[in-house]
């Protein structure tokens, strides 16, 4: 587990334009049972979270359509969480970061590490919107 000092301005990332953090698998539960839209960033320590993941998605919700409920969790960090947040999104493998859209609860778009890593923000950004765009 990272120690709080060090992931704390990389959680301020995504709490700062409104990311609701979930520490517990009750609270992902929670969250993915609310009606609407909900967008799950998995965060992580790595560039590609810093570079592409975090900043696409903060750039994302500056769309017109956008999701009803915005959440985190924290890989390395919030262990039960995560493994919760992950069997939601099955049937993709475990990867981090990564970004999925939900509509009542059914994961209806997904960004995996590998179409995080080494794409700008900007693209994850547009990729996210696109998909606003047709299910919010």
């Amino acid at each position: 587990m990272y120690p709080a000092e060090l992931v704390k301005p990389m959680r301020e990332d995504l709490t700062k334009v409104g990311f609701e953090e979930l520490h517990t698998a009750e609270a992902v539960d929670a969250a993915l049972a609310k009606q609407g839209t909900t967008l799950v960033v998995v965060n992580s320590v790595c560039g590609c979270a810093a570079a592409n993941a975090r900043p696409g998605a903060s750039m994302s919700i500056q769309n017109e359509k956008h999701p009803d409920h915005l959440v985190t969790v924290f890989a390395g960090v919030d262990k039960e969480a995560v493994d919760k947040a992950r069997s939601y999104m099955i049937p993709f493998p475990p990867s981090s970061p990564c970004i999925a859209l939900f509509k009542d609860g059914e994961l209806v778009h997904m960004l995996e590490r590998h179409h995080i890593e080494g794409r700008p923000a900007e693209m994850i950004a547009d990729n996210l919107k696109d998909a606003f765009n047709q299910v919010c």
